[in-house]
């Protein structure tokens, strides 16, 4: 859960959930992020207060700043209406991070291992990691678990969807055919 049973700090968590990927994908290391590290984080960037963070923000902090020993190179907005951009960020790094707007029956399908499918909006929003997909569902972490996703529930709820591209990322990480030096050439002339 990474605290996010008592605290808003999905936004972290999700983050965590990121970074325990790319370490299964890249790296020799494959120590998960605690959750020490993950509330000490979250109290750090809120100042010390419960309020939740935005997603931008913590992806921004983590560009800048090693978080628990790893950094990211870039980060990309997805529009979230466009699946294909979608599973194509899933298929080549790992996984999407991204924001929704939690429905009522949420928790309900959560604690029964049922899909989320749409469903009246409240007013929370809620920091996932999205790892897999088919033609039907998405599969996401959160709340220390996995839990599937309709297509129907993540256009109905999903707002905003991140690629991110870990430091340790090296060529032979990615499909065959993806061009990374040329990506690191472009990432390198756009910060210039």
């Amino acid at each position: 859960m990474d605290g996010n049973d008592t605290l808003g700090d999905c936004t972290i968590a999700a983050l965590a959930h990121a970074i325990t990927v790319y370490r299964g994908l890249t790296a020799t290391k494959k120590v998960i992020m605690s959750k020490q590290n993950v509330v000490k984080l979250y109290m750090h960037l809120t100042g010390g207060v419960d309020s939740g963070l935005n997603e931008l923000d913590v992806l921004n902090y983590w560009r800048q700043n090693s978080v628990d020993g790893d950094k990211i190179l870039s980060f990309v907005g997805i529009s979230p209406k466009n699946h294909t951009h979608v599973q194509q960020a899933i298929q080549l790094f790992g996984g999407v991070y991204l924001g929704f707007q939690v429905q009522q029956n949420c928790v309900q399908e959560f604690d029964a291992h049922q899909p989320w499918t749409p469903g009246p909006l409240t007013n929370d929003g809620h920091a996932v990691y999205a790892v897999g997909y088919d033609q039907n569902q998405l599969t996401v972490l959160t709340w220390g678990n996995i839990q599937q996703a309709t297509w129907a529930w993540w256009d109905e709820c999903v707002d905003e969807a991140y690629a991110i591209l870990p430091a340790e990322a090296k060529a032979s990480d990615f499909a065959p055919g993806f061009n990374f030096a040329q990506l690191q050439a472009d990432l390198s002339a756009v910060a210039s």
